[in-house]
């Protein structure tokens, strides 16, 4: 027996590492997978009502597709709006910048007694032939996960993937445990998927007020920026402070102003994120705080910010599957902060 469990334990060793080492060789296929398998999920409860109404599949699938699309166009809009506003705006900010970044260059070296890079316009150094190169090659491969990530969607809500089957073949054997699994697992991924989204929104619209409000320049840009970045748990509100608050010393007086604008998006951020969203997901949502650090440097390091968006959803994919089996709850109850009960 003592063997037995030894040779269990050295393959699990191997195997553990092994695979996610194919996860991240093989990203470009497991990131649109999964993030494919989110969006599914998402509509799974729209296609069986359209079901239920006698709606042919193909019929059902289509809309879906409409509705995503819909979405996208409305992004791209924003996006639009966001680019022409920027591309709008006089030289004011952009001479100002230059003569920030400038005296802070100036600082620094004077300070510490090196030099940093060559003289010339800060501002055209930024936007070297390369840095735009390396844009258009992320605007490329953007383009080409968003086509893959459509291909898996529409074999996820075709049921060419069925994510319930694929569990009551190989996890877990009884159907009965396979469809509740399931059930479960969908209804917590919708949840978080919901509440981050409208959380998300939340934070984008307000954070857009704040930069009109205080006259900042870009509030489209930025309030889409704090939209996006807030998927990313826990430091992306971080991120979004940070970023907003730097671009905002390039136009506001570091006087009152200042003070109050960086007061006002970080107050925005704590509303949404560390007040609404928590009360949101409920109690039965939560996960240890480790676990979430943990998590998303992992997935971080396997899938660069895909995977640090999609950290949490399989985080909770993964604690609902330890969920089940007597050996390792005591895992899932790390991951949640709560105990389990352990029935053997």
């Amino acid at each position: 027996m003592d063997k037995r469990r030894t040779t269990n334990l050295l393959l699990l060793v191997i195997v553990v590492p092994l695979v996610f080492y194919v996860l991240k060789i093989l990203s470009f296929i497991f990131i649109p997978l999964a993030f494919s398998m989110f969006i599914a999920l998402l509509f799974l409860p729209l296609m069986r009502w359209l079901g239920k109404k006698g709606v042919p599949k193909y019929v059902s699938i289509f809309i879906v597709i409409l509705l995503i699309l819909l979405g996208l166009g409305m992004t791209a809009e924003l996006i639009h709006l966001s680019s022409k506003q920027i591309l709008a705006s006089d030289s004011t900010f952009f001479a100002q910048a230059e003569d920030k970044l400038r005296s802070l260059k100036d600082s620094f070296e004077s300070y510490f007694g090196v030099e940093l890079g060559k003289n010339g316009n800060i501002m055209a150094q930024i936007a070297e032939t390369k840095n735009i190169g390396s844009v258009v090659g992320f605007v490329g491969s953007f383009l080409s996960m968003s086509l893959t990530t459509a291909f898996f969607t529409v074999l996820w809500l075709a049921e060419s993937i069925n994510v319930q089957k694929l569990l009551n073949a190989t996890l877990l054997k009884q159907k009965h445990t396979s469809v509740k699994t399931f059930l479960k697992i969908e209804n917590d991924l919708i949840k978080f998927i919901k509440v981050k989204f409208l959380v998300s929104l939340g934070t984008g619209i307000f954070t857009g007020l704040a930069c009109v409000y205080f006259d900042v320049s870009f509030p489209i840009f930025w309030g889409l920026f704090a939209f996006v970045i807030n998927f990313v748990q826990m430091i992306g509100s971080f991120i979004s402070v940070i970023s907003l608050s730097l671009f905002a010393f390039v136009e506001l007086d570091p006087t009152s102003t200042l003070f109050f604008f960086v007061l006002t998006i970080t107050l925005v951020q704590v509303v949404f994120g560390a007040i609404l969203e928590p009360i949101f997901m409920g109690k039965s949502f939560a996960i240890n705080i480790i676990a979430v650090l943990v998590m998303l440097m992992f997935w971080g390091f396997i899938w660069g910010i895909p995977g640090m968006i999609m950290s949490i959803p399989i985080t909770v994919f993964l604690k609902i599957i330890l969920e089940q089996f007597p050996n390792t709850k005591i895992i899932a109850g790390l991951l949640s902060g709560k105990e389990l009960k352990i029935t053997r």
